[in-house]
């Protein structure tokens, strides 16, 4: 019975992707796309920009600027069904061990499912076990942002420090920036995630210690840069606590599932939050792991934003696959990565509380889906994982657009864009989405020689202020940034990579790339701190670094 299932779930009666009807058609049908330009398309179908949009939980999806036809999104659609998307997303929901390396459920979408939903995992509904972390966080929110918490000296907490890395700082990095808006201001927030003793020197500089509060997030709590970082926390608050071990206890709270390491730290095990091997890092912003944005925006803000996520949740759920937002935008992701070649996608926010927001989106999307084997272990005949990368607008027009509207690479773009501004001061917001608008139309139509000479170009300067046009864009149009509205955009994002997923046939869910220069790194660190010459059995390059830095080391 087992086998079957792992055979089920790896997709073992799925044709490989190469021989499915739909992607032999979509290659026949590339070659027909390849060199029509949107420029054409809009000019045969005055309609396309009306009709090639979409929307759900409140978002507004313009994806008529991408080098697609009707014909192109049938056919994509029907690749999804060919790959038993449906089936997948109710896996999913479902709580079956969809990640079949780790043998694991994969329940996002259970931190944000609503007290009444059950999810079943193991036979055990888990949605009890998730709102009760979520009341715990929420009772220990209110007491820290009322004052009613006190550091070990009686003062209040003014200073909320979260210790993680990977998920457990890109998540919570992301949200306080973009919900700062929402936050308690009286409270400085700070992050620490490098083991490069500068960022925790930066953390902690001009904070008292007696108003400071450490989030050590590690769910096993033996993480190396994490508790490398909490070690160094640990001391420098007692060390400002006149040595007092005990103020451990007032000063740090973990997010984690191991409570004896927890309380051999010195914290309470009554102010650990826990959660589960079904939460994958880079998916549990809306966990424990967001302590400290609850600590930011309050229980009720952080709330709204699980509210968000849901809606968006069962968006995905329920929509039809020509009409779901993170489908489409998944399905015209592999387009453009395995019948373009495109091996980066921008991703750029026209709102500067977003101005983290690629930085999650790279760990999303590179750590899901940057991917060699399928399901079953078979070397992928395809590209995966694009590169996401991006910044906000309009600091990145005067940066890097210059390579996405002449350079020689296939840049897809994701704009993101609201209606109105937290912020409105005068003409800034117009000016802001005039540009929104204004960039997507000049990829899209460029600019022809012809249209250059009209405008009294020389001849010898207008190759280059052609613009080719043809970049392909998605639009994303919302209200306002609300923390509900940032639940809805990453819950956007995850269903996306989960879509490629399915499609690509590999795990988006594992991560067995981050190990090894992890345990590299274990056997290099005794090498370098040894006081006698270690024997070294590495190749040579790394031998001799080793050597030359041990040397610079020395010359101190």
């Amino acid at each position: 019975m087992e086998t079957d299932t792992v055979a089920n779930l790896t997709g073992a009666g799925l044709q490989p992707l190469p021989q499915r009807p739909a992607w032999a058609a979509l290659q026949v049908h590339h070659r027909e796309m390849r060199e029509l330009h949107l420029r054409r398309l809009f000019a045969d179908d005055p309609g396309r920009g009306q009709r090639m949009t979409a929307e759900g939980a409140g978002l507004f999806l313009d994806y008529s600027k991408n080098r697609v036809t009707d014909e192109t999104v049938r056919l994509l659609v029907q690749l999804a069904e060919e790959s038993d998307l449906h089936a997948r997303i109710r896996a999913m929901f479902g709580g079956e061990k969809i990640n079949v390396t780790e043998k694991r459920a994969v329940l996002h979408v259970a931190l944000r499912a609503p007290r009444d939903a059950s999810i079943v995992v193991d036979g055990v509904n888990v949605i009890p076990q998730v709102h009760a972390v979520l009341d715990k966080m929420a009772n220990f929110s209110s007491r820290v942002r009322s004052g009613e918490w006190k550091g070990s000296t009686g003062k209040p907490i003014r200073n909320v420090i979260n210790i993680g890395i990977g998920g457990s700082d890109l998540g919570p990095v992301m949200a306080y920036e973009a919900l700062r808006h929402y936050s308690q201001r009286e409270t400085t927030f700070r992050f620490i995630s490098n083991v490069d003793g500068t960022d925790f020197a930066e953390a902690v500089h001009g904070l008292d210690p007696a108003e400071t509060l450490f989030i050590v997030s590690s769910k096993t709590f033996t993480t190396l840069e994490t508790m490398t970082n909490a070690h160094s926390a640990r001391a420098w608050s007692i060390a400002g606590l006149g040595g007092d071990e005990k103020s451990v206890a007032r000063h740090f709270v973990a997010v984690s599932t191991n409570a004896r390491e927890v309380s051999q730290f010195g914290i309470d095990t009554a102010n650990m939050f826990g959660f589960w091997d079904w939460v994958g890092g880079r998916y549990s912003m809306d966990s424990a792991i967001g302590l400290s944005t609850m600590l930011a925006i309050g229980p009720d803000n952080f709330r709204a934003m699980l509210g968000g996520f849901h809606q968006m949740d069962e968006h995905f759920r329920t929509a039809p696959l020509d009409r779901n937002l993170p489908v489409l935008m998944g399905l015209l992701g592999v387009w453009y990565a395995d019948f373009f070649g495109c091996q980066t996608v921008a991703a750029l926010p026209y709102e500067q509380y977003l101005k983290r927001f690629p930085a999650y989106l790279q760990q999303l999307t590179m750590e899901s889906n940057g991917k060699h084997v399928t399901l079953a272990g078979d070397h992928v005949a395809y590209p995966t994982g694009p590169v996401y990368w991006g910044e906000p607008g309009t600091n990145g027009q005067h940066s890097f657009y210059q390579l996405i509207h002449q350079g020689t690479a296939l840049i897809p773009c994701d704009f993101i864009a609201f209606a109105h501004s937290l912020n409105p001061l005068g003409r800034h917001h117009d000016m802001l989405l005039a540009n929104v608008l204004a960039q997507s139309e000049a990829l899209a139509f460029g600019k022809t020689s012809d249209q250059v000479k009209a405008e009294g170009t020389p001849d010898w300067l207008a190759p280059h202020r052609v613009f080719e046009g043809n970049r392909p864009s998605n639009t994303i149009l919302a209200e306002r940034l609300t923390p509900e509205t940032l639940g809805k955009l990453v819950a956007l994002y995850e269903h996306t990579v989960f879509t490629q997923g399915v499609i690509w046939q590999i795990n988006s869910f594992d991560q067995w790339g981050v190990e090894l220069g992890k345990v590299l790194a274990q056997r290099i660190i005794p090498e370098l701190e040894s006081p006698s010459e270690p024997a070294l059995n590495h190749d040579s390059s790394t031998n001799n670094l080793i050597r030359r830095y041990r040397r610079l080391k020395d010359q101190e």
